[in-house]
């Protein structure tokens, strides 16, 4: 039995991660779009009420289907068609819109159960992503237009006829979240994502996520925080939802903290790699953009959290880390390109 005090789920499935995909180093991936603006609710019950979202020049309305707005853990099945469509990008397979898959390969790389009820709230998340209708002013792929679409273009069930078992799952996204996808405005996300509770901690993941990136902190203020979550808690309730996050301090990549209502993300890989080692990994920006040019195509965040684990070992083992941080880490994606042609 799971005991609530535990900030994070166990890992359900350590390693079933190992064959999802087709590929070894499948990482999970979201689209930057949603993880900056609230176009999913948090709240498992039903939100039938049109939701709209306006900061700066982007306007977000979003309109329910019959079994109300996609949730936050409706999306991890983009997710999962994200990763899997990246995976097989940069394996150099084909790829397109169309998603089949198995549920239970779903299941495990969302760090769920897997029992027959599993099954049933799996097909009533593709009816509210199949429904939830979206119009907006996001830009993806360098487009800026007014768009009406809705989250997936699709989805089906196949059974056989004879005993009604269930032989695949498919959707289709949207092309607007395709467009975004071959733009590579995706991120990675650490795998304890899925191991995250609550919505409103999940939320606040994505976007210091996308927010803070690799930056060594940064900061927001609570209220532009609930708004970007698209909480609709009480300001006093949302708070204590945060403090509690600092409490913890479990949120995966960040540390956070907040004070007079002005709430701060550390990446937590910007402290020396060894406790007293006095080494940092830390890179400058300008590092990383030089980096992307060596490794085409490939996600640098990810390379990045090889490299760090490469000079841990070396600290560990007491040997002499890089003298310089950034051309040992551009080298390191150098080699990382050429061992994965």
């Amino acid at each position: 039995m799971e005991k609530e005090q535990q900030p994070l789920l166990p890992e359900r499935h350590p390693q079933a991660n190992l064959f999802i995909c087709d590929v070894a180093d499948a990482v999970i991936k979201s689209d930057m779009a949603s993880m900056e603006h609230p176009i999913f609710t948090l709240s498992k019950k039903p939100i039938r009420e049109v939701k709209r979202y306006e900061h700066g020049d982007v306007v977000l309305e979003v309109t329910p289907g019959p079994k109300g707005i996609a949730n936050i853990y409706d999306k991890d099945i983009l997710i999962f068609a994200i990763s899997q469509i990246m995976a097989a990008r940069n394996e150099g397979r084909p790829y397109s819109r169309e998603i089949l898959f198995q549920a239970q390969d779903f299941l495990e790389f969302s760090n769920r159960h897997t029992g027959g009820h599993d099954y049933d709230l799996l097909r009533d998340s593709l009816d509210r992503l199949d429904s939830t209708r979206l119009r907006t002013t996001i830009k993806t792929g360098g487009d800026e237009t007014w768009e009406a679409f809705g989250l997936i273009d699709g989805a089906k069930i196949k059974r056989k006829r004879h005993d009604g078992r269930v032989t695949e799952w498919g959707l289709r996204l949207s092309e607007w979240l395709f467009k975004a996808i071959e733009a590579n405005e995706v991120l990675t996300l650490h795998p304890d994502y899925f191991r995250l509770r609550k919505p409103i901690e999940r939320r606040i993941y994505e976007i210091a996520r996308k927010h803070c990136g690799a930056k060594e902190s940064w900061q927001i203020g609570l209220k532009k925080l609930q708004k970007k979550c698209g909480s609709s808690d009480a300001i006093r309730n949302f708070r204590l939802a945060v403090r509690a996050l600092c409490d913890f301090d479990h949120l995966p990549d960040y540390s956070v903290s907040m004070e007079d209502d002005m709430v701060s993300f550390r990446n937590r890989t910007s402290v020396p790699v060894v406790p007293g080692a006095g080494y940092t990994t830390k890179l400058r920006p300008d590092t990383l953009e030089a980096a992307r040019l060596v490794a085409p195509g490939w996600d640098i965040y990810v390379i990045e959290m090889e490299w760090r684990e490469w000079v841990v070992g070396l600290l560990e083992q007491g040997m002499e880390p890089p003298r310089n941080a950034d051309n040992a880490f551009i080298g390191f994606c150098k080699k990382w390109a050429a061992r994965h042609a």
